[in-house]
């Protein structure tokens, strides 16, 4: 079992930055492949971006350039640098993790991942 809290969100403006964290808790994180996913209010949970077990990442077209996502399997966490922040951002962020017996390869479906947090609240306004 893993257990995952999001938090890091927040209001802020148009351009303006966030740093999402997650915190996961329960065996071998380092195995598992982890993403990020967002849900905007009315439409269908959305691939934001993911880092794999040997720390390779892929990002959603929005998101390359602009978001970054990194691991620190000492502390159990993976986090989710946001830049250049546009309306169109504003969702719930989910913190998502893998079996630690998933493939290496890039997992951007959320059927694809077995543990999820509660989400954290990310507004930016114009």
């Amino acid at each position: 079992q893993v257990q995952l809290a999001e938090s890091g969100g927040g209001l802020v403006q148009a351009g303006g930055s966030l740093r999402l964290s997650c915190a996961a808790s329960g065996r071998a994180f380092s195995s598992r492949q982890m993403g990020w996913f967002r849900q905007a209010t009315g439409k269908e949970r959305q691939f934001v971006a993911c880092i794999t077990k040997t720390s390779s990442t892929k990002y959603e077209d929005t998101a390359r350039g602009r978001f970054t996502i990194s691991r620190d399997d000492a502390a159990n966490r993976v986090y989710l640098q946001m830049n250049n922040l546009t309306p169109e951002d504003t969702a719930v962020y989910y913190c998502a993790a893998t079996e630690i017996f998933s493939t290496n390869s890039f997992k951007t479906n959320h059927g694809e991942y077995n543990y999820w947090g509660q989400g954290t609240q990310v507004t930016v306004s114009s």
